[in-house]
């Protein structure tokens, strides 16, 4: 199937809290998506994952969503949201709309305001013992 000319090939790495509610239903979300392949999807909870070899702060990941690019660029925030919309057929339309201005700021507020909240929300009863970050 031919892709159409907006979307971006390759793999793009998806980092995420498995053990956040909220965080982990959006990716099962973005999962079950057509495009998804081409997505890979990086639990940072996970035993084994090490932040520090993929090039990535080890403090930072925990706070803010992050996604890599092919080409081993970096997004957070907001931005990271918005590559991962480019990359999913059916989103496209919320990527370029997400980086107009009054939508961009009202994203950037609210995201904001879930990275304040996060650490308060109830987490998923599942080990987290590789990571010494597991608790921000």
């Amino acid at each position: 199937m031919k892709r159409p000319p907006s979307a971006v090939s390759g793999e793009t790495k998806i980092y995420y809290d498995g053990m956040c509610h909220v965080c982990s239903r959006e990716i099962e979300h973005y999962r079950q998506r057509r495009g998804s392949e081409n997505l890979r999807f990086i639990d940072i909870t996970a035993d084994g994952f090490n932040p520090v070899h993929e090039g990535l702060d080890p403090f930072l990941i925990h706070r803010v969503m992050h996604v890599k690019l092919e080409d081993s660029s970096l997004k957070t925030g907001v931005d990271a949201f918005i590559e991962i919309w480019k990359r999913l057929p059916g989103y496209h339309w919320l990527a370029k709309a997400a980086q107009t201005k009054i939508l961009r700021i009202v994203l950037e507020l609210g995201y904001r305001a879930f990275i304040q909240i996060r650490p308060y929300l109830p987490r998923k009863k599942q080990a987290c013992s590789n990571s010494p970050y597991c608790d921000l």
